[in-house]
């Protein structure tokens, strides 16, 4: 299943800033931290295979990819 929405835990990150290179449209690291942030949490559907590579990559296992089916959120498969 398609997922439908990002989320980056900051407090798993540990600012190796692969997610903003993999998928910049979507990620990018605070300055003063280095910690990353999610610009958008629902990126265009052509987006989706670069966010996926970008979780799959991600050394903390910090960004969760997530779907909504009709009862609610949760983590997709």
């Amino acid at each position: 299943m398609a997922f439908a929405r990002v989320h980056l835990d900051e407090s798993k990150c540990v600012t190796s800033g692969q997610c903003a290179l993999t998928a910049p449209e979507v990620f990018d690291q605070r300055e003063k931290d280095g910690v990353g942030v999610v610009l958008t949490d629902s990126p265009a559907p052509e987006l989706r295979d670069k966010v996926q590579e970008a979780a799959a990559g991600c050394p903390a296992a910090a960004i969760r990819l997530l779907h909504q089916p009709p009862d609610g959120w949760s983590a997709a498969d």
